[in-house]
């Protein structure tokens, strides 16, 4: 195998010493870590590092590669301009993953580069490295919106192209862990910041990538953590490999976690092809999800599957419970995938003659329509989870404290402008959270006055 080792390391500016001007020995063991680290890349000499890092250039459903011939950047925002990198990029390793990307039509590749410097996701973990290695050209990547599975994919294609051009390389996922460890830190405090570093020190001390994937999406963002992605790709190269994992350090006294592991790929091991069985798992239980669901889901997968595969719009199928046939109302079709939204259109109030049709015609919007995101393909299809919410006759109310944000969704309207956000979401708490991005969906500003409607749904799951 080409990849000779990776390295999960975090990148807090405060520890470059012209940045933490003393400061930095608050984490002195993170540090010694570190040049352990640089230590190890030096013995190996790559030919390539690649860095992933949360600070690079990122898109919601793209994975950026850096482009060019190299690229420069230096701390001048952190108040240190006189340290300064100056970085080749392995073009050939590069074009070679962008080529693989491309055969196998994934969302990776060199486009949509706004700013060409280097990020301090990258030249923190390179200031340690460069003072003991000077070799080895660069590969940067961002992470992106998408899914683990996805991030986990570009991984594998990582390490495809390694082998394919026999080269050499290291692989460093920069990444911090939980950033509301402690109430004094700058990011406050949050109980599930420690769960998240307990348990993915965990996962790196067993090399248990499998693991990766079991950190909900939610509990990551509450954790605060912004590595995760990272050392998911991380897994994915070194995929189908018996991996020698070692945990170096593991610090929070700034109320971020920083941790630093090694793994070294020992031999090929065929139980360690974690994406595959993620998502056969996730099949089966898709599977056994959809035979309990009632009628609405089966109708709504019944429609997009029928849009998706043969361009055809379902008629109304016989056995349908009365109510569907008889009943008029306004429908969403939610679809998720890998835990993330992949489309939610809906009607507020009817437009067809039934709940049925009124679920057909939303399920291929949502699906084929929705601005936010591309078309589902046909190949995504045993990988989608799809509820749908039928609404109930909204009503004028005069205030926020009208609003339940399990209970009611709400409608702002502000003139002809209108947005909508439904009851019970994911993530949404507060009624002023929930206001605040009906608002944003209808492009309504905070400050306009506006009419305030709430309406109640019946859940299909």
């Amino acid at each position: 195998m080409s990849i000779l080792a990776a390295f999960m390391v975090p990148h807090p500016p405060l520890i470059i010493p012209e940045i933490g001007r003393g400061s930095e020995k608050s984490v002195q063991e993170t540090i010694d870590a570190y040049e352990r680290v640089a230590q190890e890349i030096a013995e190996l000499k790559p030919e390539t590092i690649v860095i992933t890092s949360p600070h690079s250039i990122m898109y919601s459903d793209y994975f950026h590669i850096s482009p060019g011939r190299g690229a420069r950047g230096d701390f001048a925002r952190f108040r240190a301009s006189e340290v300064t990198f100056e970085e080749r990029y392995d073009e050939e390793l590069r074009d070679r993953i962008c080529d693989i990307a491309e055969s196998e039509d994934f969302p990776a590749g060199t486009l949509g580069e706004k700013d060409a410097e280097l990020d301090h996701g990258t030249m923190v973990p390179l200031w340690f490295i460069r003072r003991k290695y000077s070799g080895g050209k660069l590969i940067r990547i961002g992470l992106s919106g998408l899914g683990l599975a996805e991030h986990y994919r570009l991984g594998e294609m990582i390490q495809k192209a390694t082998d394919d051009l026999g080269r050499r390389v290291v692989f460093v996922a920069s990444g911090d862990l939980s950033h509301k460890l402690q109430a004094h830190g700058p990011y406050g405090f949050a109980s599930e910041g420690p769960v998240y570093d307990e348990r993915i020190m965990d996962v790196a001390g067993r090399a248990a990538f499998q693991e990766m994937f079991d950190f909900r999406e939610d509990f990551c963002r509450r954790a605060a953590e912004c590595g995760h992605r990272s050392f998911v790709i991380m897994a994915g190269a070194l995929d189908g490999m018996k991996v020698d994992a070692n945990v170096y350090s593991h610090q929070d006294v700034t109320g971020v976690g920083y941790g630093i592991a090694s793994f070294y790929p020992v031999e090929s091991d065929d139980s360690r092809h974690f994406r595959e069985s993620y998502l056969a798992k996730l099949k089966e239980e898709l599977e056994a999800k959809t035979l309990a669901s009632d009628a609405y889901v089966r109708l709504a997968r019944a429609s997009l599957e029928s849009f998706i595969m043969n361009r055809k719009v379902l008629e109304i199928p016989e056995g349908l419970p009365s109510e569907m046939l008889s009943k008029r109302a306004g429908a969403f079709v939610s679809i998720h995938k890998d835990g993330r939204l992949r489309g939610c259109i809906g009607t507020i109030l009817p437009v067809t003659e039934c709940v049925a049709r009124e679920i057909i015609n939303n399920a291929i919007s949502a699906s084929t329509r929705d601005p936010r995101f591309d078309a589902i393909r046909p190949e995504e299809l045993p990988f989608l989870d799809i509820n749908v919410d039928v609404l109930g006759e909204p009503e004028d109310i005069t205030g926020p404290e009208e609003l339940d944000v399990k209970r009611y969704g709400v409608i702002v309207s502000a003139g002809n402008r209108r947005g909508l956000l439904l009851p019970d979401l994911e993530g949404v708490d507060t009624v002023e959270q929930q206001i605040a991005i009906a608002r944003q969906k209808g492009g309504i500003d905070p400050e306009e006055k506006v009419k305030l409607q709430r309406f109640e749904v019946v859940r299909h799951i």
